[in-house]
């Protein structure tokens, strides 16, 4: 049943990002649209939320995307209760626009399942594109841009080649129907296009959908996704998708005259020094590296071989952060890297050394993305530097905890996806802390330069 255009008090959005670069993107979309934005890096304590108890906007930043299923089965619940007890009508459950996931690791699939009785509804819409991450959706197919080019997903040169869940299918209802046993349905574009949408809508759920697809390949397909999602949600409803899901709320938003078209100019003041680290594989973060390189940045290369072993970690993650400390000091920016794209020998390396010393390949990259984070720490407290930036999902993931870092909040954008935040940490710094998360692909090549110099629209 349609209900009313009215706008409602207190938060509109609760959501679960699975991983922490896409929680920011989903967060960068409401924030910038000018709803009051917060997001939290853990389940945060009654203390922490009641800090942010007036944001219309209310996120968590998990892990999910790299997780099993019986983690999500033990892991999932509480933040679903949490999410609910915050009292908004949506609750989203945030997932990379690429729709990355596999029934053994990330499954979207499992999640829905864990979250749709805690949340409830008697749908649940998914919206995956996102026209301005140069993500599309036709007749239930995704595609999305790489280098100006746009390739089905199975044909993408970087996620039908993922190293953990290569999308070998662009059918992402066919893909879901593999993690999940739900009817799954779909609104497609051209019943959009035509207004024929919430009849279409109206059609899969009396055919026995629970799960929705609603195709997005425009602003126009986008502002509708919303309306249909908006005036169709009932008492709750529980939503899945990528930022997309935001960008289409705000769009319906927007257009219904329920909230300001234009929104303040968010800049940031350019800094003197910034320091970065990367634990992405993706050839854009590699463009980024080199760019960076070009434009004085201190690259410094560290050999993750290492990290197979404890205590040759150390010495390695010790001698990468005395470089980095002495750039600092010497003047220049430090960009400290595991590798420089997918075809970087350092990729195969680090394959065959965890082999090598038959050892979990997910342990070894939580040392990794810790080991990054150490690294960040040491230089932000010995040079007293108030900007960083931290590459790669899982990476930036283990990045941000080993800064003690509890939330982030908006301070401008660098690149759709990955904005330039305020941490609110545990033990604050003198001069504070502003931190970018940054997918493996997101942004343009002077990414890094842009967060030195404060990004803004």
């Amino acid at each position: 049943m349609t209900q009313s255009r009215s706008f409602p008090s207190g938060a509109l959005i609760a959501f679960y990002g699975d991983d922490f670069t896409g929680a920011s993107a989903a967060m960068e979309v409401t924030a910038f649209a000018g709803l009051s934005t917060v997001l939290f890096l853990d389940v945060p304590t009654p203390a922490q939320l009641a800090e942010f108890v007036d944001r219309r906007v209310i996120g968590v930043a998990g892990v999910a995307r790299s997780k099993s299923p019986e983690w999500m089965d033990r892991n999932l619940p509480p933040v679903f209760e949490l999410l609910c007890s915050i009292g908004a009508p949506i609750v989203h459950y945030k997932v990379c626009s690429t729709f990355d996931s596999a029934c053994h690791v990330g499954s979207i699939g499992r999640a829905i399942d864990v979250g749709t009785p805690i949340v409830g509804g008697s749908w649940s819409p998914v919206i995956v594109s996102d026209p301005g991450m140069g993500r599309y959706q036709a007749f239930g197919n995704l595609f999305a841009m790489s280098g100006g080019v746009g390739y089905r997903l199975d044909e993408h040169p970087t996620m039908s080649r993922h190293p953990v869940t290569p999308m070998d299918d662009a059918n992402i209802a066919r893909h879901l129907g593999k993690q999940t046993r739900k009817k799954i349905g779909l609104v497609d574009f051209v019943a959009i296009k035509e207004g024929r949408g919430a009849a279409r809508l109206a059609s899969e759920l009396a055919a026995g959908a629970e799960i929705v697809f609603l195709d997005v390949v425009d602003r126009q397909t986008l502002e509708e996704a919303g309306r249909i999602v908006w005036e169709n949600r009932g008492g709750r409803i529980f939503g899945i998708g990528s930022q997309g899901f935001e960008a289409a709320m705000v769009a319906y938003w927007q257009s219904a005259g329920l909230m300001p078209t234009a929104s303040p100019d968010f800049r940031a003041t350019p800094v003197s020094r910034i320091a970065c680290v990367s634990g992405s594989v993706s050839p854009v973060t590699a463009a980024q590296i080199a760019h960076a390189a070009e434009n004085g940045f201190a690259c410094i290369r560290l050999d993750a071989t290492r990290a197979v072993d404890p205590e040759a970690w150390d010495k390695e993650l010790a001698r990468a952060a005395d470089v980095a400390i002495a750039a600092v000091h010497a003047g220049r920016d430090p960009l400290v890297h595991t590798a420089a794209g997918p075809d970087d020998p350092a990729v195969a390396a680090l394959r065959a050394a965890v082999a090598a010393a038959n050892v979990p390949a997910d342990g070894v990259n939580e040392r990794i993305g810790t080991g990054l984070g150490w690294i960040l720490n040491r230089v932000l407290r010995n040079c007293r530097l108030t900007r960083v930036v931290a590459a790669g999902g899982d990476s930036s993931s283990y990045a941000a905890s080993v800064l003690g870092i509890y939330a982030l909040t908006a301070v401008a954008p660098l690149a759709p996806g990955s904005p330039l935040c305020r941490a609110h940490m545990h033990e604050a710094l003198p001069g504070g802390l502003e931190i970018a998360l940054k997918g493996g692909q997101v942004g343009a090549a002077d990414f890094f330069c842009r967060a030195k110099l404060g990004g803004g629209r």
